[in-house]
Protein backbone atom coordinates (compact mmCIF):
# COMPACT_ATOMS: atom_id res chain seq x y z
CA UNK A 1 0.00 0.00 0.00
CA UNK A 2 1.33 3.44 -0.94
CA UNK A 3 1.12 5.90 1.90
CA UNK A 4 0.99 9.62 1.15
CA UNK A 5 1.85 12.33 3.66
CA UNK A 6 -1.04 13.98 5.54
CA UNK A 7 -0.47 17.24 3.75
CA UNK A 8 -0.97 15.67 0.34
CA UNK A 9 -3.85 13.27 0.89
CA UNK A 10 -5.68 14.30 4.06
CA UNK A 11 -7.95 17.36 4.32
CA UNK A 12 -6.18 19.68 6.76
CA UNK A 13 -6.55 23.21 7.98
CA UNK A 14 -3.82 25.75 7.07
CA UNK A 15 -2.00 25.29 10.39
CA UNK A 16 -0.73 21.89 9.34
CA UNK A 17 2.24 23.21 7.37
CA UNK A 18 5.12 21.01 8.44
CA UNK A 19 7.76 22.72 10.58
CA UNK A 20 10.18 19.86 10.02
CA UNK A 21 10.75 16.79 12.12
CA UNK A 22 11.76 17.26 15.70
CA UNK A 23 10.50 20.80 16.26
CA UNK A 24 7.33 22.86 16.45
CA UNK A 25 7.12 26.38 15.11
CA UNK A 26 4.36 28.81 16.02
CA UNK A 27 3.43 32.03 14.27
CA UNK A 28 5.60 34.15 16.54
CA UNK A 29 8.80 32.29 15.57
CA UNK A 30 8.80 30.47 18.91
CA UNK A 31 10.44 27.07 18.60
CA UNK A 32 9.53 24.37 21.09
CA UNK A 33 12.58 22.16 21.36
CA UNK A 34 11.33 18.59 21.50
CA UNK A 35 14.53 17.30 23.07
CA UNK A 36 13.19 18.56 26.40
CA UNK A 37 13.83 17.16 29.81
CA UNK A 38 10.30 16.06 30.66
CA UNK A 39 10.61 16.26 34.39
CA UNK A 40 11.80 19.86 34.48
CA UNK A 41 8.50 21.55 33.63
CA UNK A 42 10.32 23.89 31.25
CA UNK A 43 11.03 24.10 27.54
CA UNK A 44 13.43 26.04 25.38
CA UNK A 45 12.18 28.89 23.18
CA UNK A 46 14.46 30.17 20.42
CA UNK A 47 17.30 28.52 22.32
CA UNK A 48 17.67 31.45 24.74
CA UNK A 49 14.97 31.32 27.42
CA UNK A 50 13.05 28.85 29.54
CA UNK A 51 9.29 29.14 29.95
CA UNK A 52 6.79 27.19 31.98
CA UNK A 53 3.81 25.76 30.13
CA UNK A 54 1.57 28.46 31.59
CA UNK A 55 3.88 31.25 30.44
CA UNK A 56 4.20 29.68 27.01
CA UNK A 57 0.41 29.56 26.65
CA UNK A 58 0.14 33.21 27.67
CA UNK A 59 2.93 34.36 25.35
CA UNK A 60 1.44 32.43 22.45
CA UNK A 61 -1.99 33.98 23.16
CA UNK A 62 -3.71 30.60 23.03
CA UNK A 63 -7.00 29.60 24.62
CA UNK A 64 -7.53 26.42 26.60
CA UNK A 65 -7.26 23.24 24.56
CA UNK A 66 -9.99 20.78 23.63
CA UNK A 67 -8.44 17.33 23.79
CA UNK A 68 -9.63 13.89 22.67
CA UNK A 69 -7.74 10.74 23.73
CA UNK A 70 -8.54 7.46 21.97
CA UNK A 71 -7.57 3.93 22.94
CA UNK A 72 -8.19 1.34 25.61
CA UNK A 73 -6.58 -0.91 28.15
CA UNK A 74 -3.86 0.22 30.54
CA UNK A 75 -2.32 2.59 28.00
CA UNK A 76 -5.26 4.98 27.75
CA UNK A 77 -5.95 5.08 31.49
CA UNK A 78 -2.24 5.80 32.12
CA UNK A 79 -2.28 8.73 29.68
CA UNK A 80 -5.50 10.13 31.19
CA UNK A 81 -3.89 10.18 34.63
CA UNK A 82 -1.37 12.65 33.24
CA UNK A 83 -3.75 14.77 31.18
CA UNK A 84 -6.39 15.23 33.87
CA UNK A 85 -4.21 17.57 35.95
CA UNK A 86 -4.43 20.15 33.16
CA UNK A 87 -8.23 20.21 33.53
CA UNK A 88 -9.81 22.33 36.27
CA UNK A 89 -11.38 20.30 39.07
CA UNK A 90 -15.09 19.64 38.35
CA UNK A 91 -15.95 20.04 42.03
CA UNK A 92 -15.60 23.57 43.51
CA UNK A 93 -15.67 22.04 46.99
CA UNK A 94 -12.53 20.01 46.31
CA UNK A 95 -10.75 22.22 43.79
CA UNK A 96 -8.39 23.68 46.36
CA UNK A 97 -7.76 20.54 48.35
CA UNK A 98 -4.38 18.75 48.25
CA UNK A 99 -6.08 15.59 46.96
CA UNK A 100 -7.59 17.50 44.06
CA UNK A 101 -4.38 19.30 43.09
CA UNK A 102 -1.36 17.06 43.79
CA UNK A 103 0.31 18.43 40.64
CA UNK A 104 0.42 22.06 41.68
CA UNK A 105 2.62 23.00 38.70
CA UNK A 106 0.00 22.02 36.11
CA UNK A 107 -1.89 25.06 34.79
CA UNK A 108 -5.49 24.55 33.58
CA UNK A 109 -4.61 24.31 29.89
CA UNK A 110 -7.47 21.95 28.91
CA UNK A 111 -11.02 23.26 28.67
CA UNK A 112 -12.52 19.95 27.58
CA UNK A 113 -11.10 16.43 27.79
CA UNK A 114 -12.84 13.45 26.17
CA UNK A 115 -11.80 9.80 26.14
CA UNK A 116 -13.02 7.48 23.37
CA UNK A 117 -12.70 3.93 24.65
CA UNK A 118 -12.69 0.51 23.00
CA UNK A 119 -15.63 -1.82 23.79
CA UNK A 120 -14.64 -5.20 22.34
CA UNK A 121 -13.37 -6.95 25.50
CA UNK A 122 -15.00 -10.34 26.04
CA UNK A 123 -12.94 -11.75 28.90
CA UNK A 124 -12.88 -11.56 32.70
CA UNK A 125 -15.51 -9.63 34.65
CA UNK A 126 -16.45 -7.54 31.60
CA UNK A 127 -16.99 -10.63 29.47
CA UNK A 128 -19.20 -12.26 32.09
CA UNK A 129 -21.36 -9.15 32.46
CA UNK A 130 -21.55 -8.80 28.71
CA UNK A 131 -22.88 -12.35 28.42
CA UNK A 132 -25.23 -12.22 31.43
CA UNK A 133 -26.72 -8.75 30.88
CA UNK A 134 -26.22 -8.22 27.14
CA UNK A 135 -24.35 -4.95 27.75
CA UNK A 136 -21.12 -3.58 26.41
CA UNK A 137 -18.00 -4.49 28.40
CA UNK A 138 -17.54 -1.88 31.15
CA UNK A 139 -13.96 -2.69 32.20
CA UNK A 140 -11.90 -0.30 30.05
CA UNK A 141 -14.47 2.45 30.52
CA UNK A 142 -14.37 1.95 34.30
CA UNK A 143 -10.57 2.17 34.29
CA UNK A 144 -10.78 5.47 32.42
CA UNK A 145 -13.35 6.83 34.86
CA UNK A 146 -11.08 5.94 37.77
CA UNK A 147 -8.09 7.50 35.98
CA UNK A 148 -9.97 10.77 35.49
CA UNK A 149 -11.45 10.90 39.00
CA UNK A 150 -10.23 12.86 42.01
CA UNK A 151 -7.52 10.54 43.29
CA UNK A 152 -7.16 8.77 46.63
CA UNK A 153 -10.83 8.90 47.57
CA UNK A 154 -12.72 6.00 49.10
CA UNK A 155 -15.19 6.04 46.21
CA UNK A 156 -12.42 5.66 43.64
CA UNK A 157 -10.92 2.76 45.56
CA UNK A 158 -14.38 1.22 45.79
CA UNK A 159 -14.77 1.32 42.00
CA UNK A 160 -11.43 -0.49 41.71
CA UNK A 161 -12.33 -3.18 44.26
CA UNK A 162 -12.44 -6.72 42.90
CA UNK A 163 -14.28 -9.39 44.89
CA UNK A 164 -11.97 -12.20 45.99
CA UNK A 165 -14.69 -14.69 46.92
CA UNK A 166 -18.42 -15.29 46.79
CA UNK A 167 -20.40 -17.40 44.37
CA UNK A 168 -21.14 -15.31 41.30
CA UNK A 169 -19.17 -12.34 42.68
CA UNK A 170 -15.62 -13.65 42.72
CA UNK A 171 -13.50 -11.88 40.12
CA UNK A 172 -16.03 -9.12 39.48
CA UNK A 173 -15.08 -5.47 39.89
CA UNK A 174 -17.46 -3.36 41.94
CA UNK A 175 -17.19 -0.60 39.35
CA UNK A 176 -18.23 -2.99 36.58
CA UNK A 177 -21.25 -4.10 38.62
CA UNK A 178 -22.15 -0.47 39.32
CA UNK A 179 -22.12 0.39 35.61
CA UNK A 180 -24.13 -2.75 34.81
CA UNK A 181 -26.74 -1.79 37.41
CA UNK A 182 -27.04 1.75 36.04
CA UNK A 183 -27.33 0.40 32.50
CA UNK A 184 -30.21 -1.83 33.60
CA UNK A 185 -31.91 1.02 35.47
CA UNK A 186 -31.57 3.58 32.67
CA UNK A 187 -31.78 1.21 29.72
CA UNK A 188 -28.98 3.22 28.16
CA UNK A 189 -25.33 2.12 28.45
CA UNK A 190 -23.92 5.49 27.37
CA UNK A 191 -26.07 7.22 30.00
CA UNK A 192 -24.83 4.74 32.60
CA UNK A 193 -21.24 5.72 31.80
CA UNK A 194 -22.13 9.41 32.04
CA UNK A 195 -23.82 8.99 35.42
CA UNK A 196 -20.97 6.88 36.77
CA UNK A 197 -18.52 9.58 35.69
CA UNK A 198 -20.55 12.17 37.59
CA UNK A 199 -20.44 10.03 40.72
CA UNK A 200 -16.64 9.91 40.48
CA UNK A 201 -16.39 13.63 39.60
CA UNK A 202 -14.22 12.87 36.59
CA UNK A 203 -12.23 15.61 34.90
CA UNK A 204 -13.52 14.77 31.44
CA UNK A 205 -16.10 12.99 29.34
CA UNK A 206 -15.91 9.28 28.55
CA UNK A 207 -17.50 7.85 25.42
CA UNK A 208 -17.63 4.22 24.31
CA UNK A 209 -16.27 3.93 20.76
CA UNK A 210 -19.71 2.66 19.76
CA UNK A 211 -22.84 1.53 21.58
CA UNK A 212 -23.41 -1.28 19.08
CA UNK A 213 -22.85 -4.79 20.44
CA UNK A 214 -19.59 -5.28 18.56
CA UNK A 215 -17.08 -8.11 18.57
CA UNK A 216 -13.70 -8.70 16.98
CA UNK A 217 -12.48 -11.25 14.47
CA UNK A 218 -8.98 -11.48 13.06
CA UNK A 219 -7.48 -12.99 9.96
CA UNK A 220 -4.15 -14.45 11.02
CA UNK A 221 -0.94 -14.79 9.05
CA UNK A 222 -1.67 -18.47 8.34
CA UNK A 223 -5.03 -17.61 6.73
CA UNK A 224 -7.16 -18.77 9.67
CA UNK A 225 -9.88 -16.57 11.18
CA UNK A 226 -10.14 -16.27 14.95
CA UNK A 227 -13.28 -14.89 16.62
CA UNK A 228 -13.40 -12.94 19.88
CA UNK A 229 -10.81 -10.65 21.48
CA UNK A 230 -9.77 -13.21 24.11
CA UNK A 231 -9.17 -15.89 21.48
CA UNK A 232 -7.33 -13.45 19.24
CA UNK A 233 -5.00 -12.44 22.06
CA UNK A 234 -4.38 -16.09 22.96
CA UNK A 235 -3.58 -17.14 19.38
CA UNK A 236 0.00 -18.11 18.57
CA UNK A 237 -0.29 -16.60 15.08
CA UNK A 238 0.32 -13.01 14.04
CA UNK A 239 -2.67 -10.79 13.23
CA UNK A 240 -2.84 -9.85 9.56
CA UNK A 241 -6.19 -8.05 9.54
CA UNK A 242 -8.63 -7.05 12.27
CA UNK A 243 -12.37 -7.15 11.55
CA UNK A 244 -15.15 -5.45 13.52
CA UNK A 245 -18.55 -7.13 13.54
CA UNK A 246 -20.99 -5.71 12.67
CA UNK A 247 -19.03 -3.63 10.17
CA UNK A 248 -21.65 -0.84 10.16
CA UNK A 249 -21.28 0.00 13.87
CA UNK A 250 -21.30 3.79 14.29
CA UNK A 251 -19.90 6.10 16.98
CA UNK A 252 -21.88 8.32 19.30
CA UNK A 253 -22.67 11.77 17.84
CA UNK A 254 -20.80 13.24 20.83
CA UNK A 255 -17.65 11.43 19.72
CA UNK A 256 -17.78 12.85 16.20
CA UNK A 257 -18.49 16.32 17.56
CA UNK A 258 -15.56 16.08 20.00
CA UNK A 259 -13.20 15.03 17.18
CA UNK A 260 -14.40 17.86 14.93
CA UNK A 261 -13.88 20.48 17.66
CA UNK A 262 -10.64 19.12 19.14
CA UNK A 263 -7.40 21.09 19.14
CA UNK A 264 -5.41 17.95 20.01
CA UNK A 265 -6.24 14.29 19.33
CA UNK A 266 -4.17 11.44 20.73
CA UNK A 267 -4.23 7.77 19.81
CA UNK A 268 -2.38 5.31 22.04
CA UNK A 269 -0.56 3.99 23.83
CA UNK A 270 -2.17 0.55 23.89
CA UNK A 271 -2.24 -2.86 22.25
CA UNK A 272 -1.87 -2.16 18.53
CA UNK A 273 -4.87 -4.13 17.34
CA UNK A 274 -7.17 -4.81 20.30
CA UNK A 275 -6.93 -1.36 21.93
CA UNK A 276 -6.18 1.03 19.05
CA UNK A 277 -7.17 -0.32 15.65
CA UNK A 278 -10.46 -1.66 17.03
CA UNK A 279 -11.61 1.97 17.63
CA UNK A 280 -10.54 2.95 14.12
CA UNK A 281 -12.79 0.29 12.56
CA UNK A 282 -15.93 2.04 13.80
CA UNK A 283 -17.68 3.55 10.79
CA UNK A 284 -17.00 7.28 10.51
CA UNK A 285 -14.06 7.43 12.91
CA UNK A 286 -11.28 7.30 10.27
CA UNK A 287 -13.06 9.91 8.19
CA UNK A 288 -13.48 12.16 11.24
CA UNK A 289 -9.79 11.85 12.03
CA UNK A 290 -8.79 12.60 8.44
CA UNK A 291 -10.94 15.74 8.41
CA UNK A 292 -10.09 16.88 11.94
CA UNK A 293 -8.71 20.42 12.35
CA UNK A 294 -6.79 19.48 15.47
CA UNK A 295 -3.25 18.14 15.67
CA UNK A 296 -3.21 14.31 15.67
CA UNK A 297 -0.57 12.54 17.75
CA UNK A 298 0.25 8.85 17.95
CA UNK A 299 1.78 7.84 21.29
CA UNK A 300 3.82 4.80 20.35
CA UNK A 301 4.10 1.83 22.68
CA UNK A 302 7.30 1.20 24.61
CA UNK A 303 7.58 -2.54 23.93
CA UNK A 304 6.42 -4.94 21.25
CA UNK A 305 3.64 -7.34 22.26
CA UNK A 306 3.17 -11.02 21.61
CA UNK A 307 0.72 -11.77 18.81
CA UNK A 308 0.01 -8.10 18.07
CA UNK A 309 3.31 -6.40 17.29
CA UNK A 310 6.32 -8.68 17.76
CA UNK A 311 9.34 -7.40 15.79
CA UNK A 312 7.45 -4.35 14.50
CA UNK A 313 9.30 -1.03 14.45
CA UNK A 314 7.61 2.28 15.28
CA UNK A 315 7.02 3.04 11.59
CA UNK A 316 5.51 -0.41 11.06
CA UNK A 317 3.03 0.27 13.88
CA UNK A 318 1.91 3.34 11.96
CA UNK A 319 1.73 1.40 8.70
CA UNK A 320 -0.49 -1.29 10.29
CA UNK A 321 -2.83 1.42 11.51
CA UNK A 322 -2.95 3.09 8.09
CA UNK A 323 -3.74 -0.25 6.46
CA UNK A 324 -6.95 -0.33 8.51
CA UNK A 325 -7.88 3.36 8.24
CA UNK A 326 -7.25 3.53 4.51
CA UNK A 327 -4.94 6.54 4.75
CA UNK A 328 -2.81 8.79 6.96
CA UNK A 329 -4.26 10.09 10.23
CA UNK A 330 -1.19 11.27 12.19
CA UNK A 331 0.76 14.52 12.27
CA UNK A 332 3.17 13.60 15.06
CA UNK A 333 4.39 10.51 16.87
CA UNK A 334 5.93 10.31 20.34
CA UNK A 335 8.60 7.60 20.48
CA UNK A 336 10.62 6.57 23.51
CA UNK A 337 14.38 6.42 22.88
CA UNK A 338 15.56 6.03 26.47
CA UNK A 339 17.20 2.68 27.30
CA UNK A 340 15.25 0.01 29.18
CA UNK A 341 16.98 -1.67 32.13
CA UNK A 342 18.52 -5.07 31.53
CA UNK A 343 16.27 -6.58 34.20
CA UNK A 344 13.07 -5.51 32.44
CA UNK A 345 14.44 -6.37 28.99
CA UNK A 346 15.14 -9.91 30.21
CA UNK A 347 11.68 -10.23 31.74
CA UNK A 348 9.95 -9.06 28.58
CA UNK A 349 12.22 -11.19 26.39
CA UNK A 350 10.72 -14.29 27.98
CA UNK A 351 7.50 -13.31 26.17
CA UNK A 352 9.33 -12.47 22.96
CA UNK A 353 8.87 -8.74 23.54
CA UNK A 354 11.53 -6.07 23.08
CA UNK A 355 11.79 -2.25 23.05
CA UNK A 356 10.27 -0.77 19.91
CA UNK A 357 12.85 0.50 17.44
CA UNK A 358 12.57 4.22 16.71
CA UNK A 359 13.23 4.10 12.96
CA UNK A 360 12.92 7.84 12.56
CA UNK A 361 13.77 8.09 8.85
CA UNK A 362 11.03 5.62 7.91
CA UNK A 363 8.51 7.43 10.11
CA UNK A 364 9.34 10.76 8.47
CA UNK A 365 8.98 9.12 5.06
CA UNK A 366 5.35 8.47 6.02
CA UNK A 367 4.83 12.22 6.49
CA UNK A 368 4.75 11.99 10.30
CA UNK A 369 6.91 14.27 12.44
CA UNK A 370 8.84 12.52 15.20
CA UNK A 371 9.25 13.59 18.81
CA UNK A 372 11.70 11.44 20.75
CA UNK A 373 12.46 11.44 24.45
CA UNK A 374 12.47 9.54 27.71
CA UNK A 375 8.79 8.69 28.03
CA UNK A 376 9.15 5.55 30.14
CA UNK A 377 8.66 4.87 33.85
CA UNK A 378 10.15 1.65 35.18
CA UNK A 379 8.66 -0.40 37.99
CA UNK A 380 7.66 -4.03 38.18
CA UNK A 381 6.49 -3.44 34.59
CA UNK A 382 7.32 -0.77 32.03
CA UNK A 383 4.72 1.97 31.63
CA UNK A 384 4.63 5.39 30.04
CA UNK A 385 5.51 8.26 32.34
CA UNK A 386 2.05 9.87 32.40
CA UNK A 387 3.28 13.29 33.52
CA UNK A 388 6.08 13.43 30.96
CA UNK A 389 3.85 12.40 28.06
CA UNK A 390 1.05 14.76 29.12
CA UNK A 391 3.46 17.70 29.40
CA UNK A 392 4.88 16.99 25.95
CA UNK A 393 1.38 16.78 24.49
CA UNK A 394 0.50 20.13 26.06
CA UNK A 395 3.55 21.66 24.39
CA UNK A 396 2.47 20.27 21.02
CA UNK A 397 -1.09 21.48 21.55
CA UNK A 398 -0.11 25.01 22.55
CA UNK A 399 2.32 25.45 19.64
CA UNK A 400 -0.12 24.01 17.11
CA UNK A 401 -2.97 26.18 18.36
CA UNK A 402 -0.76 29.26 18.12
CA UNK A 403 -0.09 28.50 14.45
CA UNK A 404 -3.80 28.07 13.77
CA UNK A 405 -4.60 31.35 15.50
CA UNK A 406 -2.03 33.19 13.42
CA UNK A 407 -3.36 31.72 10.19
Amino acid sequence: MTLDSPSSSTPRSPDQTSPGAGSLQNAGSMTVNTAIQCGSGKLSTSGTADLTLETLAESAHTSALRVVAMGGGTGLSTLLRGLKWYVASPSPATAGSPAAQPHGDCPPLISDLAAVVTVTDDGGSSGRLRKDFNILPPGDLRNCMVALSEDETLLTRLFCHRFRSGEGLEGHSFGNLFVAALAEITGDFAQAIKLSSQVLATRGHIYPATISNVSLSARMDDGSVVHGETNITASKHRIAQLILEPADAVPLPETLDALARADLITIGPGSLYTSLITNLLVKGIPEALAAARGTRVYVCNLMTQANESLNLTASQHIERIYEHTGGPIFDYVLVNTAPVSEELRTRYASEGAAPIEADIDRIEALGVRVIVGDFAAEGSVLRHDADCVARTLMQIGIASQARRSAD
